[in-house]
């Protein structure tokens, strides 16, 4: 009865050996498999950080250009209105004031 139990275990312990072999390999193929997909989808993202990169330059250089475009009109726009300015007020010194 002892050797019964011990050569049923023996048959048991060879099947679910197999059976552990046959599923490690296939997790294996899986693994390759997820791992290939991994590297295909971190290239496809690399080169889409590349062009966002390239428009962020773009865009940054069109900012500063249109910085130095907006400086430039207040720089006009103070000029102008301090001339103005001068001009309204000996205007106003000639007009109101009396000459002593």
């Amino acid at each position: 009865m002892k050797k019964l139990w011990q050569i049923l275990l023996a048959i048991g312990a060879v099947i679910l050996g197999i059976f552990a072999m046959s599923a490690g390999s296939g997790s294996k193929k899986q693994f390759k498999k997820d791992l290939k997909d991994n590297k295909d989808k971190l290239k496809d993202n690399k080169k889409k950080e590349e062009k966002l990169k390239k428009e962020k330059k773009v865009i940054k250089k069109k900012i500063k250009k249109t910085d130095t475009k907006i400086k430039e009109t207040k720089k006009k726009l103070s000029e102008v209105d301090s001339t103005n300015a001068r001009k309204a007020i000996s205007n106003f010194e000639r007009k109101y004031r009396s000459k002593k």
